[in-house]
């Protein structure tokens, strides 16, 4: 079955970058431990299952190690091949925890795509936490912003966001992939997020995976939309619409626009262009 896996790069730059992930459409799901080792096969960051389910799509999304409740570049990833296969239009999706929408687009040879995510919401980050990811990645407070706090996010899936102060600060960041694997898994975090503002609606990010047993993913749908429906809860300037640039740290820049309403906790649509691998 591995054969059939199609490898899709989310979030694009002028087809070059983004983010790789599986995309496997059968009739029916393959069992848990089929479509774990499937995932770890492909070995990329994440791969999206998905069959039909009425007139909607079941969909499930397994890193290398574990299953997660969203991916957000994985979607993507399905929303461009949803498009390939059967037209550009919106598609159902349910997942494990939260029915959402992707929608395909198709422009000559090139596709993209736009996910609804779940709801979004936020919290203040557990101060002992804070510390323990500030150690993991050998930051001090003194290179956290002054103006976003560290913080709990969610937007189908649970992230640390921990905002720096420099550009320089966020291109340093490293960590050893046991140990945050054992902080992410212990604090029930999918990701840990580190931006930069460059601007009030122009963002660099970084997310570290490693409860996925990933050290890095060039880009995360989900954590962006998770971060701009935290920009929303402490009233920030997003003026509708915010855009992050991740992955360039690693050679593979991806861009990743997120629109967004000013209704907290509502859902955000998350766009991106793809390139099939």
């Amino acid at each position: 079955m591995i054969d059939k896996v199609i490898r899709v790069a989310s979030f694009s730059n002028s087809n070059e970058g983004g983010n790789p992930a599986g995309v496997l459409i059968s009739p029916q799901h393959p069992s848990r431990a089929d479509m774990q080792a499937i995932a770890a096969e492909v070995g990329y960051s994440e791969t999206a299952f998905a069959e039909p389910a009425g007139d909607q799509w079941r969909v499930r999304y397994f890193s290398p190690e574990s299953e997660v409740p969203f991916c957000g570049h994985a979607t993507i990833a399905l929303g461009a091949v949803l498009a390939k296969l059967h037209g550009a239009k919106i598609y159902p999706l349910e997942l494990n925890e939260a029915t959402i929408t992707v929608e395909g687009f198709k422009q000559g040879t090139q596709f993209s795509a736009a996910l609804q995510s779940p709801a979004t919401y936020s919290a203040k980050a557990d101060t002992n936490q804070v510390a323990e990811a500030l150690q993991l990645f050998g930051y001090s407070r003194d290179d956290l912003s002054k103006d976003i706090q560290a913080a709990f996010i969610n937007g189908g899936a649970n992230h640390l966001l921990l905002p720096l102060n420099s550009r320089s600060a966020l291109s340093a960041m490293q960590y050893d992939l046991d140990a945050g694997k054992q902080f992410m898994n212990s604090a029930g975090l999918v990701t840990v997020m580190l931006v930069y503002a460059e601007s009030p609606t122009l963002f660099h990010s970084r997310n570290a995976f490693a409860s996925g047993g990933v050290l890095e993913d060039p880009a995360t749908g989900a954590a962006s939309a998770a971060f701009a429906g935290y920009l929303r809860d402490i009233d920030w300037p997003h003026s509708g619409c915010i855009d992050l640039i991740q992955g360039e740290d690693m050679g593979s820049k991806s861009l990743i626009q997120v629109k967004l309403s000013d209704t907290h906790g509502e859902s955000v649509r998350v766009s991106g262009s793809v390139r099939f691998i």
